[in-house]
């Protein structure tokens, strides 16, 4: 995994502030498509997806500036990466399309796992739920 993590950090490298403003317009649509995830492999990816976009939407908005810089950044590339269709492994490979976006997420989710419980307690979520599991 330690080339996923290379792969997120350099494209969070990439991500500004009028990224992270771009995807904050996108992510009604996103939200809708991120439960539309059926992946038996990965059973837990729509609900990590979705828990980032609402962490990038609560900090863009101003609802919640207590998470990283760099935890917001990596979470904006993985919701990118996520909505493309082609990735590393394109997502219509049959029960492998959607293992590099579950790569992505969880480099995101495990590095930062002590801000974002917090960030899920704040919430009134329940962290363990939102697993760093594929």
């Amino acid at each position: 995994m330690p080339e996923i993590v290379e792969f997120v950090n350099r494209g969070a490298a990439a991500v500004t502030p009028t990224v992270v403003d771009k995807v904050l317009r996108a992510l009604p649509q996103w939200k809708l498509e991120f439960t539309q995830i059926y992946e038996p492999l990965f059973p837990h990816l729509g609900q990590q997806l979705d828990f980032l976009a609402n962490a990038v939407e609560d900090f863009a908005e101003g609802a919640y500036k207590e998470l990283p810089l760099y935890a917001i950044a990596q979470a904006t590339f993985a919701l990118l990466y996520a909505h493309k269709k082609v990735g590393i492994i394109p997502d219509a490979v049959l029960n492998l399309g959607r293992a590099d976006d579950s790569s992505v997420v969880r480099a995101v989710l495990i590095p930062n796992e002590k801000a974002f419980a917090v960030y899920a307690a704040a919430q009134d979520l329940d962290w363990t739920r939102i697993t760093s599991q594929p």
